[in-house]
């Protein structure tokens, strides 16, 4: 793929979006980059997995176009970050050809998988396939669950003070200042959990297919497991645990995140 490959400006008929590419070749980068944004794309990029995560949590893309073969994380695990909190399509790039490959990358979140060497061409179809099939509202990384602030970018939850207690700067003179914030720690089958239902505010989402998400296939039977984790969270975020008002059960069908 050459950078003057494929430019077509104006008129090409892509769709205008954001895209964030990760991508540690710099000669395959620039190249990417001048295409898509002749196209009318606003591009921004990445060198590293880390610097991915905190780009896509910074500025939230339309589409990501991710190398697996990146110097400080797998790609395959940049996927699991993005996917705690984000339905942003994935286009995967890489050399590697097998079906082993593609297979985690698509298990992992992935929308696509281009082989490399690829034409502009063949990338332009795919980010038209795959933003053609995304809908839905997007969860952004950052959410508010009654008095908890959750980060899924960072994987940090906050209780904010309660409204009617003083905070310090209130406090009258010589009382006791109000409480600060306090972090709340999740587990990382909780932050799965918490983050497959976030992903789908208001839908009911089956019990087997939070458990095929959250504990992989094979366990579509285990609802036990499943419940104790549910309860677990309603503890930790719920404002009454007993009466769940965000984390809700529909009997014999599944549960349900009520913003």
């Amino acid at each position: 793929m050459s950078p003057a490959a494929g430019s077509g400006g104006e008129g090409s008929g892509e769709p205008v979006g954001r895209i964030l590419i990760v991508e540690d070749e710099p000669q395959l980068l620039r190249a990417m980059r001048i295409n898509l944004h002749s196209r009318g794309h606003e591009v921004r990029t990445a060198v590293d997995g880390a610097h991915a995560l905190r780009e896509a949590a910074s500025h939230p893309p339309d589409l990501v176009v991710l190398d697996l073969g990146l110097p400080d994380l797998d790609g395959i695990d940049v996927i699991r970050g993005l996917r705690g909190w984000t339905r942003v399509p994935i286009i995967v790039l890489s050399g590697r050809t097998s079906g082993h490959d593609k297979i985690a990358a698509l298990d992992a979140g992935a929308d696509d998988y281009v082989t490399k060497p690829f034409s502009v061409e063949e990338l332009l179809a795919r980010i038209r396939a795959v933003t053609r099939r995304a809908g839905g509202a997007e969860t952004g990384p950052v959410i508010t669950l009654g008095r908890h602030r959750i980060d899924f970018a960072t994987k940090t939850v906050t209780t904010l003070p309660d409204p009617a207690t003083p905070s310090a700067s209130e406090s009258v003179q010589g009382a006791e200042p109000g409480p600060t914030p306090e972090s709340v720690r999740l587990t990382p089958t909780e932050w799965r959990l918490l983050a497959t239902l976030v992903r789908e505010p208001g839908k009911l989402i089956s019990s087997r297919s939070l458990l095929d998400q959250v504990w992989g296939p094979g366990h579509a039977d285990d609802t036990s497991s499943l419940r104790l984790y549910v309860n677990r969270l309603r503890r930790k975020l719920e404002p009454d645990p007993s009466r769940p008002r965000h984390l809700t059960t529909e009997p014999g069908m599944g549960y349900r995140y009520q913003p």
